[in-house]
């Protein structure tokens, strides 16, 4: 099913709710913009309906229903919790839910000016997260993987946004990269991962982080995946500040999330790319902040003396921006 199969509007959510949560169809709707693989409407204040858009998107719900709940109570900021669950229907085929509404307003559309303050929630939210998983909780798919098994992905969104990758303008890049690629797996006890932290999967508020939210891609695997949000999320230097704050990160797996942090900086960048062409699936509102992000990478005070990517720091994305403009 795609868009052009079906369109969801207002009057379709209208219909769905009057159907099967009829108690809930006299509150107002509104769209709410962004979404990649459900597209949300908010029903009065403290709800939204989750269309699934993709084909993955009800296994995604699926997931987030089965263990949001377990892991909403321990967590420290507000996310999404399934309160309601709509049925397959002759209106609509597939699945769809009803979530509580997380207030704030999304990263990439707005910023955070108390950079320590974010810090600290940044890191109490993934310390309370990264706890042990159970056996049946669900494995990552198409991320996860240590970084050298994500080379493919690499070169692609390197290449993409600049060109002949491989030359001198792309060295500081390619340097974290391979530091990452380079460093040792995981090798404690799977953890629960987010999964996919980046600006559009945050809110802020009052210039802060105020809650997380869309938990469709959580898996249980490498902590990693997540604390490549020191760089995609908070402002420059306020790495510094979120390790110190969650302190269990041993130096193989900072090394890791730097590399991850830097392919999804390019895909951030790639997505704002797509978005100014008018191709499927660009975001235009990502690629400044993906290129935002891979300088705070390349700044950032992780870096080892003898990283080759530090004497480049300020070379390389002055280019990518040139590239991806």
């Amino acid at each position: 099913m795609t868009d052009s199969e079906i369109e969801i509007t207002a009057e379709l959510v209208h219909g769905l709710l009057e159907d099967q949560h009829p108690d809930l169809a006299g509150l107002d709707i509104h769209e709410v913009a962004g979404g990649w693989d459900n597209r949300m409407w908010r029903l009065g204040d403290e709800l939204a309906v989750r269309m699934p858009r993709t084909e993955r998107a009800p296994e995604l719900q699926r997931k987030e229903r089965r263990w949001l709940p377990v892991l909403a109570p321990r967590l420290p900021l507000p996310v999404p919790v399934p309160v309601r669950i709509g049925e397959p229907s002759a209106r609509f085929p597939r699945l769809w839910s009803i979530m509580t509404w997380v207030p704030g307003e999304p990263l990439d559309s707005a910023s955070i000016s108390r950079g320590e303050h974010a810090a600290d929630a940044l890191a109490g939210f993934l310390g309370a997260l990264h706890g042990e998983a159970p056996a049946e909780a669900p494995t990552g798919s198409d991320r996860g993987a240590h970084p050298k098994e994500c080379a493919d992905g690499f070169e692609e969104f390197l290449h993409a946004i600049a060109p002949g990758g491989t030359a001198a303008d792309a060295r500081a890049v390619r340097a974290v990269w391979d530091d990452a690629v380079a460093a040792p797996g995981w090798e404690g006890p799977p953890v629960w991962v987010h999964g996919d932290l980046h600006p559009a999967n945050v809110v802020v508020s009052d210039g802060t982080l105020s809650g997380v939210i869309d938990f469709g891609d959580m898996f249980a695997g490498d902590p990693a995946w997540d604390l490549a949000a020191a760089w995609l999320l908070l402002p420059a230097g306020a790495d510094s500040r979120f390790f110190e704050g969650y302190a269990h990160a041993d130096e193989a797996t900072i090394r890791r999330a730097r590399g991850l942090a830097v392919l999804k900086s390019l895909f951030l960048v790639l997505m704002g790319q797509n978005g100014e062409r008018g191709l499927p699936g660009g975001k235009p509102a990502w690629g400044p902040a993906g290129r935002a992000a891979l300088d705070r990478v390349l700044a950032s005070g992780s870096a080892r003396p003898d990283d080759p990517a530090a004497g480049l720091a300020e070379e390389v994305p002055e280019r990518l921006r040139r590239a991806g403009a």
